[in-house]
This record gives C-alpha cells, structure tokens and sequence, in this order.
C-alpha cells in the first residue's frame, strides 16, 4: 500500500466498528468521509485469511479513516505456547493499514489444544499476574510496540482469587508497560454479574496508560446479563463512561456493535452521544 504514509495517525475523538454490513455504504462516502467518525477498529481476526474483506477495500478505508487493530486470539494469559505467527501476521496487517495500535483481552481462549469461542476469565492472583506479565512482555518484543489490555466481562469468579479485578489490571499494566483498553460495559456487566463497584472501578484506574474506551450494550438473560454487543449502551453504561471522561478529556472512543448489527446509522447516534459527553460532559 504505497501510498499511505507509514507515519501512524493519531486516533482522537469517536470511532466505531467496521463491519462487513457498512464498508459499502462508508466507501460510497468516501472521500467526503462521514460525519461522527473519528476512526474505525478492525477486528484483526476477520482479515488474516483468505475470504476476509477484499484488500483493496480495506486500503481505500485505510486511505481515509486512522485505524485500530481489535484482537481475539493471542490468549494472553493462556498456558499453551505463543502463537508466534498469529502474532507476526497481527503485526503484517497493522503494517499494510498503518494502524495505530492493537489490542487484546485480558483472558484465555486455549486449552489442551482446543480453542474456545468465548473469552475466559482468569483468577486474579500473583501467579497468574506473574504469567501474564511475561507471556504480554514478550508480545510486545515480537510487535514492536506496546499492546493495549483489554478488561473483559465474566460469568464466574475463582476463589484462589487474591486480589480484585481492578487491583490486577493495575499491578499488569505497571509491570508488563503496556497500555490499557477500557470497556466501560464489562465493568457494567461484572457489576451486574458478580457486585462488583463500577464507580469505585473507574475511581482507580491508571488514567495515564488509557489509550481508547469500549461502550457496547448487554443483554439481560434469566439471572445474569451477557455482554452480547446487540444494543445500544445502556443508560448506566453512558454514566460510567461519563465518570471515566471526567477524571481524563477526550480518550478515543469507540462504538462497539457485534451481534443483530443495526443500519449504520443508528451506530452514528451512538457516536454522537458518546461525543456530546466527551464535549460537555453531559449524559442525554
């Protein structure tokens, strides 16, 4: 891709998603570009093999809108080996679209060999901090660069846990140096799901190493609450986040709509929202 600069752009303001319903719509647009959007995240998994959206879409968006990369599978704080080339081929895309930084989740997705289809969560103690911290170090060295940690959602708790959650986010991001990803609607979800103090959450976080926000909406199940990324950001969600922008102005933000994905439209709503909070500090 020769012709874009390989001067990372910076990311500022609110992005959402890609996602294959929209690219036709956001390239029609283009080059007068549409208007809400700062950025757009690309889920790196989708665009590793063969049948993924055709490259020369892809360039033509990374012509125009900065770029993040949203990853799944590096399974940071899995036992089984690194996946050393799944890590180089993330680092060819972010190269090929100028990305301006990757990300991953704070949990497992491997086992003995099987892969699960979900995020899973992790004990929050100093073993499993001791691993995680390593196995995200060495990341970083075959990257080139800091990864952002994602927080995740769960649906269970270990009780060889020694530490919260948020106390172990702390200590890994202070010893492994990377940056974080806040999703605002997982800390909702683990506060619905097991008690935990989304204010007291957000309250003591290393706002310095905050890179770029999460908002996405959930869905209620019979006693517990799915981070499904299947409707708008609820109301709490929106406080939050809120909160969060408050303690630190204007951390990119981005709208994140996975699942009975609405027209594009309605995620520029959301986009707005998000941006009239970041502006004025108000939730509508």
């Amino acid at each position: 891709m020769s012709s874009l600069s390989q001067i990372k752009r910076p990311i500022s303001g609110v992005g959402i998603g890609l996602r294959s319903q929209h690219i036709q719509e956001i390239l029609t647009a283009l080059p007068n570009t549409l208007p809400n959007i700062g950025w757009l995240e690309l889920l790196a998994d989708n665009h590793l093999s063969e049948g993924g959206l055709d490259v020369t879409q892809l360039d033509a968006i990374a012509e125009y809108y900065p770029l993040t990369l949203h990853c799944v599978g590096m399974s940071l704080a899995s036992v089984e080996p690194l996946d050393q080339d799944y890590c180089r081929r993330i680092k060819q895309l972010a190269k090929r679209v100028n990305a301006a930084w990757i990300s991953e989740h704070l949990c497992f997705s491997a086992a003995l060999g099987l892969y699960s289809h979900d995020l899973l969560p992790i004990p929050y103690n100093q073993h499993t901090l001791a691993h995680c911290v390593q196995r995200i170090l060495h990341i970083q060295d075959l990257l080139g660069e800091r990864l952002l940690v994602e927080n995740v959602s769960s649906y269970m708790t270990f009780e060889n846990s020694e530490m919260s959650e948020i106390e172990f986010i702390n200590a890994l991001a202070e010893q492994a140096d990377c940056d974080l990803l806040v999703d605002v609607n997982n800390i909702y979800v683990n506060q619905l799901n097991h008690g935990l103090d989304g204010k007291a959450y957000i309250d003591q976080l290393p706002l310095a190493r905050i890179k770029e926000i999460h908002l996405a909406g959930y869905q209620q199940q019979d006693n517990f609450v799915l981070d499904a990324h299947n409707n708008p950001v609820s109301k709490p969600v929106w406080q939050l986040y809120q909160r969060l922008i408050e303690k630190r102005l204007a951390i990119p933000t981005l709208i994140e709509w996975d699942n009975d994905i609405p027209p594009l439209q309605v995620l520029l709503g959301e986009a707005e929202k998000a941006h009239q909070i970041m502006k004025n500090g108000v939730v509508q």
